[in-house]
């Protein structure tokens, strides 16, 4: 059952979030979409009407098994949708009073099945329907202790704390290896924060590279010879330089220790081009990235320079950003954002 529940817990999170997105989509008023997910939670309540509201009146008949097992399975997924609906088209809801509506229903079906199959061996489906409750809660907001202590104080009934807890936390183990985040977090992620990964890398992934990259990129072309390469180095203050054709489209970065020993060979002056010495194999970043990823990449083999592409074409060079660049923006940013709470 702990496997069943977490399954439902992930499949709520993910459409409650995927419900956001739909209704995101929609290119049309806001006010037209809270219309339309109205109409739609409509539509479903004259069908089933238990989904409509916080639904205890549903729980209680789950608790006292008045509802089929069918219709309690009907009832997880409506749930589910009602929910994702409401919440998606600027409705207002909350997260776990939906949980334990759909863990009870979750835990009577699964308990109307085994009880059917295994009548001397199992628990009526009313008492299922109790454990569910907590089952999903953890595995929604991967709060085990939360939900075994909820549940507990509701039923004040020692015999149901042994199932409870171990079903609860197998539950949340399974929920966590299905989807790392909560149904909490899970909306943070999706917002480019990270709870878990402190202040600093939040700040890095809050600024895009678009905003921090240098424009006026200063290319080589891969044809040119090492002795005019030599020449065009003693005139610029960069050392390192991407490296594209003639169509202008990147093909590998020129670093200082791609050429360092080269350039001071008059053997080597009118035999080698460009190409021969540049690392076609390029790490890259995309211009709709953040700098906290540009970071992993530029440090990963202390890169100098990072190429910046369009995100659709790799060859499209679009910019450069450094390690200095990144630091830059980020001393920046925490300085306004201390100006700010000040």
């Amino acid at each position: 059952m702990g496997l069943f529940c977490a399954s439902v817990g992930v499949a709520f999170t993910i459409f409650l979030y995927h419900g956001e997105d739909l209704f995101d989509y929609l290119k049309f008023p806001e006010y037209l979409k809270a219309a339309l997910g109205g109409l739609i939670l409509g539509a479903m309540g004259l069908i089933f009407p238990q989904i409509l509201g916080i639904g205890y009146g549903a729980i209680n008949l789950a608790l006292v098994q008045e509802l089929s097992w069918w219709l309690m399975f009907l009832l997880v997924i409506g749930k589910i949708l009602a929910t994702s609906i409401t919440i998606g088209s600027g409705g207002s809801g909350g997260i776990f009073a939906p949980s334990l509506f759909i863990g009870s229903m979750a835990g009577g079906f699964f308990g109307g099945i085994v009880h059917h199959l295994f009548p001397a061996v199992t628990a009526s489906p009313g008492a299922y329907s109790i454990v569910g409750m907590g089952a999903v809660v953890a595995a929604t907001t991967h709060g085990p202790l939360s939900a075994i202590l909820i549940l507990f104080e509701m039923t004040g009934d020692y015999k149901i704390i042994l199932p409870l807890m171990i079903t609860c936390i197998i539950s949340r183990l399974m929920a966590g290896r299905l989807l790392k985040e909560s149904i909490y977090t899970f909306k943070l992620i999706r917002r480019g924060v990270d709870i878990r990964s402190g202040k600093e890398v939040n700040v890095l992934k809050s600024i895009s590279v678009k905003d921090v990259m240098n424009q006026e990129v200063e290319t080589i072309l891969d044809s040119l010879s090492l002795r005019k390469f030599a020449e065009k180095i003693s005139k610029t203050k960069y050392n390192s330089f991407p490296v594209v054709n003639d169509r202008g489209h990147l093909t590998g970065v020129l670093s200082f220790l791609d050429y360092n020993t080269a350039v001071f060979n008059d053997d080597l002056q009118d035999l080698v081009v460009v190409k021969d010495l540049a690392t076609q194999d390029v790490v890259t970043v995309s211009v709709d990235d953040n700098i906290y990823n540009a970071l992993e990449k530029i440090t990963s083999k202390d890169f100098s320079i990072l190429p910046v592409v369009a995100p659709d074409d790799h060859s499209q060079l679009l910019g450069v950003l450094t390690r200095k660049d990144i630091l830059d923006a980020y001393d920046r940013t925490v300085i306004k954002k201390s100006i700010t709470y000040e």
